[in-house]
């Protein structure tokens, strides 16, 4: 783990050198620093991904679905803020912003309801420890064989969650040039897919990895292409009452992870 920490801090060293235009001896984060001054990025925003990372480094557990959320900002959301402004949202278009972070959180949660098996091998586990502590599970007894029926029996709840976030992320395309657009929509298709894949296949899912196979692929991009022409998204099913901020957790949270384990 001391490993995995020194890499965190290096990262936040070199993300800071980069910001500062100063050299860092790696040619990703020079790279980063030319995109983060002409788009102008911030800090703050790159910390915000970093304490993803400082997350799964001391391999923290999300204690309530409100920190499943926070983990979800931090290692998606927030790149999907970041993925925003580089495509020339301006920092004031909060709303943009925040449909942007949608994205990312619809997007997490399809690869957390996808990946729970192996997180476990890997002794990891990003849903809820309430939601286990509901089904009478100790942590890593979800992911055994003879409980993925009622594992499966989760992933309404999970998957709703993801298309709540993925329908309002489907707003904030609106605002985007058509490419742009486009391309988000497209994803938003294919990750939206494989949570329902995963939410289909029922106990099955954690047998083989899910995947969106290369047709489907091709036929959500052109599904996403008319979607991009008409650009007049539904509603969601319910209303917006949240925003990027909501699932920004206080200043300090990433640097004590278990503070937010001990959070009700």
């Amino acid at each position: 783990m001391k490993d995995a920490e020194d890499r965190v801090q290096a990262l936040r060293v070199l993300t800071k050198r980069a910001f500062e235009e100063q050299p860092t001896a790696d040619a990703a984060f020079d790279a980063f620093g030319l995109v983060a001054d002409e788009c102008g990025l911030t800090l703050a925003e790159a910390n915000d991904v970093i304490a993803g990372f400082a997350l799964d480094a001391t391999r923290w557990t999300p204690n309530t679905e409100a920190d499943m959320l926070r983990y979800c900002y931090h290692v998606a959301g927030a790149v999907g803020i970041m993925m925003a402004r580089i495509m020339g949202v301006h920092p004031d278009d909060g709303e943009t912003l925040d449909r942007a972070c949608d994205l990312g959180l619809a997007f997490q949660m399809a690869n957390i309801a996808r990946d729970i098996v192996e997180d476990a091998e890997a002794d990891r586990c990003y849903l809820p420890q309430k939601w286990l502590e509901e089904m009478g599970w100790q942590q890593g007894e979800h992911a055994l064989p003879e409980n993925r029926f009622r594992l499966a029996s989760l992933m309404p709840r999970l998957i709703a969650l993801m298309e709540k976030h993925e329908a309002a992320a489907k707003l904030g395309a609106r605002k985007l040039r058509f490419r742009q657009r486009w391309a988000v929509l497209s994803a938003a298709r294919i990750y939206g897919a494989i949570g329902r894949k995963v939410l289909n296949r029922g106990q099955l899912a954690w047998d083989t990895r899910t995947r969106v196979s290369a047709p489907e692929k091709t036929w959500h991009m052109v599904a996403a292409f008319f979607e991009a022409v008409r650009n007049r998204p539904p509603p969601p099913a319910e209303p917006i009452t949240w925003s990027r901020h909501d699932f920004k957790p206080l200043a300090g949270w990433w640097r004590p992870p278990l503070v937010l384990a001990n959070r009700q």
